[in-house]
């Protein structure tokens, strides 16, 4: 298990964990500002965005464009969003779809960048927040294990703290597709801290995926179930995501840590060993 903070992640925890705000927040800055108080008091280390211009993200004969285009914040909102999270003690970060996107959020200090699995070819993009230098955490999903290692050398080479998340690209995944064996897989194949971006509209595959091994967990978010959002069917609620805390840090101490040696609760049994 790696350390997270000596990997550029603001944790004592040995599990990061994520409320995706995404564009759950519709376009309204208000609402994205009642997302991140909401998410503040549920335990979670950080509050993720999408920061995108939509015209550079997808063709205007997409048929998600109109969707995007309400939901798409101007650059100086997510300024005024970093603040207020940092006013509650969260940390702020985002998912960037172009360049003049990687751009802005450098000129706020953004800490760590997270890349969506659709962009794990975009080599370009790959490249632009990798000069960063900052934490990058990047979604792997529909992607074979070439295209991942790939996209793994262009960050490393000059980004070192790199956390890959397992991710299947349904929405909503069914618990039966989740396949949380790929996390095993990712962590013989890559070194670097492995996570989970899940997409179940529940939280037991998630916390299966901590006793699998995974460091970081992300969750899509929404206050209730009376929320009107665009990401609904993969979101969680207030309640959901902190009993999701809760039950983390629960199976931290469970799995404790690796180290063949008499523990203290044990001491009481050594006088009944027996030797030859």
């Amino acid at each position: 298990m790696k350390n997270l903070k000596e990997n550029g992640f603001n944790t004592n925890n040995d599990t990061f964990i994520i409320a995706e705000i995404g564009i759950n927040h519709n376009g309204d800055i208000d609402s994205a500002k009642k997302l991140i108080e909401s998410a503040s008091k549920t335990g979670v280390d950080a509050v993720k965005f999408q920061t995108y211009i939509t015209e550079k993200r997808v063709a205007k004969e997409s048929p998600i464009y109109d969707i995007l285009k309400k939901c798409e914040l101007s650059f100086d909102s997510f300024d005024e969003l970093k603040q207020y999270s940092e006013s509650l003690n969260i940390d702020f970060f985002s998912t960037p779809f172009d360049k003049e996107s990687v751009d802005f959020l450098e000129s706020i200090g953004v800490g760590m960048y997270k890349i969506a699995s659709f962009d794990v070819v975009n080599s370009n993009l790959l490249k632009r927040i990798s000069e960063t230098s900052k934490p990058v955490i990047m979604s792997v999903g529909m992607s074979n294990i070439e295209e991942i290692t790939n996209a793994y050398k262009i960050i490393k080479s000059k980004n070192k703290n790199l956390a890959l998340m397992h991710c299947v690209s349904s929405y909503p995944t069914k618990e039966d597709d989740s396949n949380l064996s790929v996390i095993r897989e990712l962590k013989k194949s890559f070194d670097c801290i492995i996570g989970q971006s899940d997409h179940t509209n529940d939280i037991k595959v998630p916390l299966y995926a901590v006793c699998c091994g995974a460091q970081i967990i992300e969750k899509h978010y929404m206050i209730d179930d009376k929320m009107d959002c665009i990401d609904s069917p993969v979101s969680i609620t207030e309640k959901q995501m902190r009993k999701l805390v809760i039950e983390t840090r629960k199976i931290e101490k469970i799995m404790g840590r690796p180290d063949l040696k008499v523990r203290d609760c044990e001491k009481g049994a050594l006088t009944f060993r027996r030797k030859s």
